[in-house]
């Protein structure tokens, strides 16, 4: 089937006209670079041109985290192989951000980039207007998983709710055996139906991108980009050496994969948060990618969400540094001991603000509210370049979920190690004009035919 899929002969003419969908997103960053440089107020108001764009391909997130998560879990007749890939998902994820704070420390520790910077009134009046009353505490975070109802949980763009009501009609549909195999051919279709809707999305690509990245450039301007050079560069370079050396040498350890190679199979799904600083943008793509790679549904499914909520390896070494940074700058330095307290804290603190816009600063400014009120003041210092920043951040958490999900898959046995060669050589391309290839027919359809035990096999060659 996968081979009849590949060679079909609209493919081509499909993969190129949205290869030149691509170059006109780099075009629109170029220009929006240029108009925020030169007519920096104009910029700014361009900005709605590239929330909506965003927005766009969030309202898609929900039905796509649904309909992968059910299909997959539906079509697997082990429950326990799921919960073992939630389990395995969850101590990798507080693992890697422990790792990720660490690194943070360091190199902040070394570099030391707010040293001598002055906070004046202004900027401790901003600092305080970060503080977001949506950020909720970690108990209010974990009860809002549990949706009001279970089509609240679609409605609200909750991302964990969505996964907890995906999770139990999967479980629901794998215990109810033949009987749901109607439904699962149902959900199938909307599948696709949406898939196809967020390809169409996507041709509006090149206009969101030249608003964000106008208004990105416009707003923070070069002035605030010279004064604080040493901690944006510092930053870029910590996420740098995190993702190619500690990610890069897991990648090839555990899977035996180039993180280059996977990297340039994901260049378009990089290129699209780096012109909209949001890597939430990218998500309904890194699912469909993944499963073409060869990852099963169920660890695609429940690594790729669950990672956009709690593997956010990029915000951890930015609350590491920017909370070294401000205290820094305040002129009150804190011992090893203090930062470590801190940052235990904030590791905690993000995960009850990770779907507040703007996660970055709103969770910094949060959490240290709650932990060292005193520095909330110097959060103002970095508003004007938070912005660049949240490039760093979003690229870094996109990468350390997309090297998650296969790992995980490597260790659960639920990957086809020759689909993933054959794929990163470029001998089967990714249909851009559905964002579905034969992994969005096979399993329900085999396992409708008597997969039985072996649905799990199936799942990994689909």
């Amino acid at each position: 089937m996968a081979s009849t899929t590949h060679t079909a002969p609209t493919a081509p003419a499909k993969r190129d006209r949205t290869h030149y969908l691509y170059i006109a997103v780099i075009v629109a960053v170029a220009l929006g670079i240029a108009v925020g440089l030169i007519a920096p107020d104009f910029a700014v108001e361009l900005k709605p041109i590239g929330t909506g764009f965003v927005n766009l391909i969030k309202m898609m997130i929900s039905p796509i985290i649904f309909c992968t998560i059910v299909l997959g879990i539906g079509s697997v007749r082990k429950a326990a192989k799921v919960g073992a890939v939630g389990g395995i998902a969850l101590v990798y994820f507080l693992i890697m951000s422990l790792v990720a704070l660490g690194i943070g420390l360091v190199v902040g520790n070394i570099v030391e980039p707010g040293t001598g910077l002055a906070v004046t009134d202004a900027i401790k009046e901003t600092g305080q207007a970060q503080v977001s009353p949506e950020a909720k505490d970690t108990t209010e975070f974990l009860l809002g998983i549990i949706p009001t109802t279970i089509v609240s949980a679609f409605t609200g763009g909750e991302v964990l709710q969505t996964l907890l009501v995906a999770l139990l009609a999967g479980f629901a549909l794998q215990a109810m055996g033949n009987a749901g195999q109607p439904i699962l051919r149902g959900i199938e279709h909307i599948q696709r139906l949406v898939f196809r809707i967020l390809a169409m999305v996507m041709w509006a690509a090149p206009i969101g991108a030249f608003g964000a990245i106008a208004a990105v450039t416009g707003s923070a301007g070069l002035d605030a980009l010279k004064s604080l050079a040493v901690l944006m560069v510092g930053f870029y370079i910590t996420c740098f050496l995190f993702v190619f050396i500690v990610l890069g040498a897991l990648l090839k350890i555990v899977a035996g994969l180039n993180i280059f190679t996977l990297f340039k199979y994901l260049g378009r799904e990089f290129l699209l948060i780096l012109s909209t600083s949001s890597s939430e943008s990218a998500l309904p793509r890194l699912i469909a990618k993944m499963e073409h790679l060869g990852v099963s549904k169920p660890v695609v499914g429940i690594t790729v969400p669950t990672g956009y909520s709690f593997n956010l390896d990029g915000t951890m070494i930015y609350m590491t540094m920017a909370s070294l940074f401000i205290a820094d700058a305040m002129g009150t330095p804190m011992a090893i001991g203090e930062q470590i307290a801190l940052l235990l804290f904030l590791l905690v603190a993000s995960k009850g603000a990770a779907g507040v816009t703007g996660a970055g600063l709103a969770t910094l400014a949060g959490g240290l509210q709650s932990h060292k009120p005193a520095l909330v003041d110097g959060v103002g210092l970095i508003v004007g370049i938070d912005r660049f920043m949240s490039e760093a951040r979003a690229l870094t958490n996109f990468a350390g979920n997309a090297v998650a999900t296969v790992l995980i898959g490597t260790w659960t046995k639920e990957i086809d190690k020759d689909r993933v060669n054959e794929v990163l050589a470029g001998n089967a391309p990714f249909d851009e004009a559905t964002l579905l290839d034969d992994h969005g027919v096979a399993a329900p359809a085999e396992s409708g035919a008597g997969a039985g035990a072996d649905g799990e096999k199936e799942l990994a060659k689909a």
